[in-house]
């Protein structure tokens, strides 16, 4: 940096509440580092903001400096949106508090915040919010690309429970955005990203929840992958919204429960859920069971915490990602031969295939309330995702990931993707997933609170 932009990090040290960090300061290099090891970027200056003040403040001050702008919550975008080479990082790790009322059934959460907060505060009072399957996940994040796990079908996305937020603007002023607040504010960033502004806190409604949830992990080899998605379709075709199934193609782990001759074997698993005590989570093992017995199982009752972090290590810090999403009307035989021809030619046995089912609560809430990027009618979200120790595994499977996303786009019919699945920036795709009336609405909500499109780095809308 210069000596003026120096000079003026010096001043900016001095107005904020939080830490200012620069590439000469010890803890630099870990203040950068991001969740997926393949983005490697370098700042000017990492603000560690300590309230909406100082964000406000770190805002103003890569204005004046001509500074890109990144914001970081959880880091952990898998397209390293959350950070910038030579520019400003606004990061909010700090603003991690996350305040429940009980008799209100709302929470406070911290822009900053990670999923293991939210659900760390809420499930002693037997609530939740639905969210992401992976605890270390930043809340901000997840929730303004629409956020779906395990609670879906029976609660919603993440942003059916938003309730207001706190978001710092382009142009520094710091305002409350609710149904009734700046409505036109509130609808975009449910589901438009981070284009509009910078939340340092969301105010989210709960939903009751009880703390133990019932699990079941059924493992198949890949020769019988045809008939168990076949199955898992039959399943889901009369699943209540209690119960929930995620499908994956994926490797055994090497947990105590898996017999040692299936440690790391490529294959087929359906993880299903149950929720609130329902006797439905029982009769579907069962029925698994008898219909295609799996070479292993395991169900338990487990705290839904537990459940939440489950799937932490094999997404943990330090590996080498990428991902391809889409979203699939149907579970089709000619989807299953797609799936089933390309799987075995993954590299790495921590490289996934996932399919979560969109219907039930999913489907309760009208295309155009909100701003998320997919219709609500019934449908996967299928999610090919590579991970791996090293980038030279990284090279293959990210081949192996392209190639099945694109074998699977005829089945898909133009539905467009998952934005907080995107790797990469595809205009083209981000405004197929948006449809033209739901883009041209967002363009312009981003010409009235951001025109300058000061925040890009993101699953850009230009302003109109």
């Amino acid at each position: 940096m210069t000596q003026t932009i120096d000079s003026a990090v010096h001043r900016l040290r001095e107005i904020l509440d939080g830490q200012v960090i620069e590439p000469a300061d010890p803890d630099y290099d870990q203040a950068r580092k991001l969740w997926n090891a393949d983005i490697d970027r370098h700042p000017a200056v990492i603000a560690r903001c300590a309230g909406a003040t100082d964000v406000a403040a770190a805002i103003g001050f890569a204005r004046e400096h001509g500074l890109e702008i990144a914001v970081r919550g959880g880091a952990h975008s898998m397209s390293g949106a959350s950070s910038v080479d030579g520019g400003l990082v606004v990061d909010l790790s700090l603003l991690r508090e996350v305040s429940v009322d009980p008799q209100t059934r709302r929470a406070r959460v911290g822009g900053g915040a990670l999923l293991s907060d939210l659900d760390a505060a809420t499930a002693p009072h037997g609530l939740a919010v639905p969210a992401g399957l992976i605890s270390h996940t930043g809340v901000g994040g997840l929730t303004l690309g629409g956020g779906m796990g395990w609670l879906t079908r029976r609660a919603g996305l993440t942003i059916d429970s938003l309730a207001s937020a706190q978001v710092v603007l382009a142009d520094g002023r710091i305002v409350r955005t609710s149904s009734d607040q700046h409505p036109d504010l509130f609808w975009a960033i449910r589901g438009g990203g981070g284009n509009f502004g910078v939340v340092t806190e969301f105010e989210f409604h709960l939903h009751d929840l009880d703390p133990t949830v019932q699990f079941g992990m059924f493992f198949w080899g890949l020769d019988q992958g045809r008939d168990v998605l076949r199955l898992a379709r039959d399943l889901i075709a009369g699943m209540p919204s209690e119960v929930n199934i995620v499908i994956a193609g994926l490797n055994a782990p090497p947990a105590p429960f898996v017999p040692e001759q299936h440690h790391f074997q490529p294959g087929y698993a359906l993880l299903l859920t149950g929720f609130d005590g329902t006797p439905h989570h029982a009769a579907l093992a069962d029925r698994i069971r008898a219909e295609l017995p799996p070479l292993f199982d395991m169900v338990t009752p487990m705290p839904y915490v537990a459940l939440q972090q489950m799937i932490d290590g094999a997404n943990g810090w330090g590996q080498f990602n990428y991902e391809k999403s889409t979203y699939l009307p149907e579970l089709t035989d000619s989807v299953i031969d797609v799936i089933t021809e390309h799987l075995p030619a993954k590299s790495s046995p921590l490289s996934v295939v996932l399919f979560y089912r969109l219907d039930e609560a999913y489907c309760a809430v009208a295309d155009d309330d909100t701003a998320f990027g997919g219709t609500r009618t019934p449908r996967y979200a299928a999610f090919i995702v590579a991970v791996t120790p090293d980038q030279a595994t990284l090279a293959a499977d990210r081949a192996w990931v392209r190639t099945l996303f694109d074998a699977l786009q005829p089945a898909s019919r133009d539905t467009g993707t998952y934005i907080n699945a995107m790797t990469e920036y595809d205009e083209h795709r981000v405004r197929t997933t948006y449809g033209p009336g739901k883009y041209a609405r967002l363009a312009q909500v981003k010409t009235v609170y951001d025109p300058g499109n000061v925040f890009h780095r993101n699953i850009n809308i230009k302003p109109a």
